[in-house]
Parts: structure tokens; sequence; C-alpha cells
């Protein structure tokens, strides 16, 4: 019997429930709870040296999620479920969202309580709960998951044209790297604040041989071939998440401001070509399943032959190879020598 394929871990900043703690309010001096322990008008606020801490997290075949391994927070292997999205207001009145996710043990006792906020939180700063949604947490969670280009990135055409993403129509033929013209299944769209998770990342011209800046959200994986292996990979070919090429320079996180994202769903998960630089498409998971149309995703368990089970899925790599002072450079270097 061959053994099961390690399913890719998705990595997520969060707070424990003692780094939101309630400073006015008919829950006074508790921590965050999950949605059947809070109430509205009560007040947060952050400690002032709470830092987030990044949660690993494998989605479960069952529909809930699984603490990876090498997680900085909460234990390997236990159940994670997503509670709710809480609506959180400052003096401004600027709003923020903030998930929960609740940990629990083998009796499905809580363990640990998580807060992922979806914009920044500042310390000591006071944030009164206006809002208790359960209904689409999952969709927002699902949202952070999906692999997005931003307005105005190229796409390469079974034709060689290069066209706006924008521009694109349900059954345009794209070209793929590995199964050549393919027919676009359906485009998402989305236009999201431009702060935290959803900020997006900037590849500037050149940095990898792209022709234009590409802007993919942070977890956009990019299929990049190295002549030799500078990463120590073991392989020639690596999928890396946009995140882990930022150096503050020529790969960066533009924060402030919105910014208008697009999801490209094909009939398999493909490799495709943005600005010239070998990209993912739309991977269709127990996480990102949320993040599509109700009848898209009934359609989807009878016609699609699923996105498990592509070799390319197998080559990406941790943020620990690519603990370098610019992996990006590092990386270009190694696809043209």
């Amino acid at each position: 019997m061959e053994p099961k394929k390690k399913k890719s871990a998705q990595s997520i900043p969060v707070y424990r429930a003692a780094d939101l703690q309630v400073v006015s309010g008919a829950n006074l001096g508790d921590p965050l709870s999950f949605a059947a322990e809070l109430d509205l008008d009560d007040t947060y606020e952050l400690r002032r040296a709470a830092t987030p801490r990044r949660l690993s997290i494998v989605a479960a075949e069952n529909g809930s999620f699984t603490v990876a391994e090498g997680s900085a927070v909460g234990r390997p292997g236990a159940t994670l479920h997503l509670d709710s999205c809480l609506t959180l207001m400052p003096a401004t009145g600027r709003t923020t969202e903030v998930l929960v996710l609740v940990e629990v043990d083998e009796a499905g006792h809580v363990r640990g309580v998580y807060a992922l906020p979806l914009a920044d939180l500042a310390a000591r700063t006071e944030y009164t709960l206006v809002g208790i949604d359960r209904v689409s947490a999952r969709q927002k969670f699902a949202q952070l998951a999906c692999v997005s280009f931003s307005r105005g990135t190229h796409i390469t055409m079974a034709s060689g044209e290069q066209k706006p993403i924008e521009d694109l129509s349900v059954g345009d033929l794209v070209l793929t790297r590995d199964d050549g013209p393919q027919a676009v299944r359906w485009i998402g769209e989305s236009t999201v604040r431009a702060v935290g998770e959803f900020a997006p990342i900037r590849i500037r011209a050149g940095t990898l041989h792209n022709e234009g800046d590409l802007l993919v959200n942070p977890d956009h994986r990019l299929f990049i071939y190295q002549r030799f292996d500078a990463l120590g990979a073991g392989r020639h070919e690596v999928l890396v998440r946009a995140r882990h090429l930022v150096n503050g320079d020529t790969v960066v996180r533009l924060e402030g401001g919105f910014v208008d994202y697009f999801q490209l769903l094909f009939d398999r998960h493909h490799i495709i070509f943005a600005e010239g630089i070998a990209a993912e498409t739309f991977f269709v998971d127990t996480r990102t399943r949320a993040a599509l149309p109700d009848d898209l995703g009934r359609a989807l368990d009878e016609t699609l032959p699923g996105h498990e089970g592509r070799r390319h899925l197998e080559y990406e790599v941790s943020e620990a190879l690519l603990d370098h002072p610019d992996p990006a450079s590092l990386l270009k270097r190694a696809s043209t020598q």
C-alpha cells in the first residue's frame, strides 16, 4: 500500500485568547472566547506585549481543521473549529473583523481559543464587540486561502496573447505549463481592504524574470525551476509562497487602500503564466470550497475530476528553506545560471 501523501499546511497569524481581554462590559476581565460565551457591547483591548504567532493548519476531509506539525501554537493533530466572525469597532468608528478558531481535545473539550484578525489590531486600543456572525466565518476564512491575482495582471493565453485578468471570460483558453491550453471554468472577483492577511505581495518587474509587476495574495504559490538546487530542496522544481519572498525591496507587502482580487478556476489545479511568472490557479480543497458559489460547489462534486493528486503540489518548500536575506534574488540566480 502506498503511503498517504502529506497534505500541505497553511500558516495564519493568530493571537491567543488571553491577548484580548474585556476591559469594560458584562465579561469584565475575561479573555476572548467562542461565540456562545460572548456578549455584544463588551469592550476589548489587545495587550501591549501581545504578538501574533503562526498557527499552522491542515484541512481535514470532514470539513474541520487540524493543527499541523511545527505549528508555533496549538497541539499538533488537535482539531480546530472555525467558530465565528466578530466585528470590532474602535473609537475611530472603522470596524475590523476577527475570526475565532477553537482547538478541542479528543473529548471535545476546549483546549484553546485563537483570534485571527483580518486587519491589524493596535495594542491598548479599545475595541467594542458590535457583531457576532456564525454564518459567514467559513467563507471569509476560505477567501484568505484562495490564490488570487490583482486587477491588471497579464495572463498568458493559449494564443500567446497577454490578457489582463479582468478581461478574461469563462471558457477562454489559457496556456498551462503541464497540460497545454485549458478552458477557464470560473472567475471569482472580490474587493477587500489591503490590510493584514489580505494585503497583496508585489514582485517588481525583473525580480523573477517577470515582465511587469506581479501582485498576488500572500499565500499564492509560484512555480520556479532551479538550474541548480540553491535551496537544498532536493529537487530543481519548487513551489514558493509569495509571502516567503518578501525582502523589503524588490518583493514587498503593499498595505493600505483596497485591492481587487481575481481567482481562476480550471477543471484541475494548474500552473499558468502571470506577467511571465509560473503561478498556480485556484486549488479546491476543504477550506477553499466555501469561497465558491453554492451552485458551482455542487457541480464540482459531480463533474470535476478533483484537484488532489497533482504532482506539482509535492514541490512546495517550507519557509525554513527560504531563510535567506534575499530569497527572491537567490532563486533568480538559480534559475539562470
